[in-house]
């Protein structure tokens, strides 16, 4: 069974070498002194290796099922979950009116990584509770919020979002879901939804549906669509529960991944349900949330793959198998081990650059949320929208990349399900899908946010990028390679983006064709930037007489591969951009 031990390391390098929390003027980061995080983390990483990683296979292997109208999660989740609740671990970052701790949620996505890291099928039942909590409290009356806020975020009670319908997935305008006005001022909801994660389980008492559905007098399209609470039971004025709504689990989903999940089939037959914020306003409000429901997908997309590579690295230092070209290098046994040899080593070092680059870009990303929600901070809002499909996108792509280049290290015993190892791309899978395939992901960077606010957000991420080279010019440690790779890359991604202006205006297909490889650019020049930032706090580090040298000289080690290795990859992402529409359209329908 693989193993898995939380980087609490390279969280805590990020956090404060990195970003520097404590010196933000965000609200609460003054708090996240490196013994507080410390303990928080240490505490979490126990959690994940004790209790939920080793339910990870046998939640794959037994997954869920649905007996008489009830979902049974896997064999000790319930036990799993109980422990979730004891340690308040979901009310990290909401406020503490509602029985949370109020902490900045940038640690909250720290713990998240560990927790999606150990059993990311498991960890989804809190993380849907978390989503459908940041709604309500977006959105909801103060009655709303105080009859399910605390309850959620305690677990006795959890939360989905429903989206999706057979018939429409990301085209939500084609939705059919009713919602029927009632004289006491609730609805009845009536209509299906597909693909609702966590949709139905036996871990807590209750389960808060959002659901968006179209009222009369909204008018067709998605202008026509409102967000209702439709709870599983009933609550009663004193908070107890009462009759069982009118909404039932159709069927669990037989899934490529995420096994352990309940994905539910959800038939509402007449429930009762409760308008979210305005009427005909469902989209805007469900989306209010999308910045961190999106960060936190991508977040599943590295964070899944991280075991996947210590694994490979464990197989890669005890595997033997051939000999080292450059000469024995175990010379009592039959043949070396694998990570010897160079091509393993490059696997290797693609997922490790990629992974710390990842949780970098990740973790900057959930403080821009911080600054934006905490501190109304506009500009850090406008970055983080900018941001979002990149995180999304990107890091689901190259995490799934990532697992599967970990499998690659095992060979044939990487493709049996004896080490586990298919598991990780199983599940990491899904991460590119869900929550906006990545490929609407691409076309929302390129057709809304490149031009969102006047341009004003892709202008000042290139400001950023310019000001970090200029500032540090002169730091020979980063100028060869650090700082002129990513001024390569920045180059690139800019005459991308005079490329979309210049040749969409006249045919928005030349745009739209290379969307997807400008997200992918995009991302690498984001990864890049990190890169340098994490290079510059290790230098710093070892000017300063560091006694974990070793760390910090792997750190360094470690991003120059990703700047020499890596970050070229955003030339070849220019050329196709540039190469236009014509290559991709040239074909009609019929040709296919």
């Amino acid at each position: 069974m693989p193993s898995y031990n939380a980087p609490i390391r390279d969280i805590e390098f990020v956090l404060h070498e990195v970003l520097n929390v404590t010196e933000s003027d965000v609200a609460g980061y003054a708090d996240l002194e490196p013994e507080f995080t410390s303990a928080i983390l240490e505490e979490a990483g126990k959690i994940a290796r004790d209790v939920l990683a080793p339910l990870n296979a046998s939640g794959d292997l037994e997954g869920c099922r649905l007996e008489n109208g009830v979902v049974h999660t896997p064999k000790g989740f319930r036990q799993a979950f109980a422990a979730m609740k004891e340690g308040g671990w979901n009310g990290l970052d909401i406020p503490e009116e509602y029985g949370g701790q109020n902490l900045p949620y940038v640690l909250a996505s720290a713990v998240g990584e560990i927790f999606v890291s150990a059993n990311m099928a498991f960890n989804m039942y809190q993380g849907l509770t978390h989503g459908a909590i940041s709604a309500i409290l977006a959105h909801g009356t103060d009655a709303q919020k105080t009859t399910y806020v605390p309850k959620m975020t305690s677990l006795e009670w959890t939360g989905t979002m429903n989206l999706t319908e057979p018939h429409a997935g990301t085209d939500l305008g084609m939705l059919r879901t009713k919602a029927e006005p009632q004289a006491d001022g609730s609805y009845k909801i009536t209509g299906q939804k597909i693909f609702i994660s966590a949709g139905d389980h036996d871990m807590s008492s209750n389960v808060i549906h959002l659901v968006l559905a179209k009222a009369p007098g909204g008018g067709e399209s998605t202008k026509g669509i409102s967000l209702f609470i439709v709870p599983k039971f009933m609550v009663k004025e004193d908070g107890s529960l009462g009759a069982r709504n009118s909404l039932s689990v159709g069927k669990i989903e037989e899934k490529m991944g995420i096994h352990g999940n309940a994905t539910c089939v959800m038939n509402y037959d007449g429930a009762t349900g409760y308008l979210l914020g305005e009427l005909h306003k469902g989209m805007r409000n469900m989306f209010t949330m999308m910045n961190e429901a999106r960060l936190g997908v991508g977040l599943q997309g590295y964070a899944v793959a991280e075991p996947a590579y210590q694994n490979a690295v464990i197989y890669a230092k005890e595997r033997i198998q051939g000999r080292a070209v450059t000469g024995v290098a175990n010379p009592d046994g039959a043949a070396d081990p694998l990570i010897v040899h160079p091509d393993i080593r490059r696997n290797l070092m693609d997922q490790k650059s990629f992974l710390e680059g990842a949780r970098a870009f990740t973790y900057w990303g959930a403080s821009l949320i911080d600054a934006a929600h905490r501190s109304g901070d506009k500009a850090a809002d406008g970055m983080i929208s900018l941001l979002t499909p990149v995180l999304k996108g990107f890091l689901t792509d190259k995490g799934f990349e990532t697992a599967i280049n970990a499998q690659q290290v095992f060979g044939g015993h990487g493709y049996i399900e004896e080490t586990g190892m298919s598991q990780f791309a199983r599940d990491a899978r899904i991460t590119m899908i869900y929550e906006g395939a990545n490929g609407v992901q691409a076309l929302d960077l390129v057709g809304r946010k490149l031009a969102a606010d006047g341009g004003k957000p892709v202008m000042a991420f290139f400001e950023m990028v310019k000001t970090f080279i200029k500032e540090n010019e002169g730091d020979e440690a980063l100028k060869a390679g650090f700082l002129e790779p990513l001024k390569a890359a920045s180059k690139d991604l800019q005459a991308a983006g005079m490329y979309f202006m210049q040749a969409g205006m006249k045919n928005p297909n030349a745009a739209l064709s290379g969307s997807y490889d400008f997200m992918h650019l995009f991302g690498h020049v984001c990864l890049g930037l990190m890169w340098a930032r994490s290079a510059k706090a290790a230098a710093a580090a070892l000017a300063n007489g560091a006694s974990d040298k070793a760390f910090y000289e792997t750190k360094l080690a470690t991003g120059r591969y990703y700047m020499a290795r890596q970050l070229p990859m955003t030339a070849t992402h220019l050329a196709r951009i540039q190469s236009g529409a014509e290559p991709v359209m040239a074909l009609p329908a019929e040709a296919f």
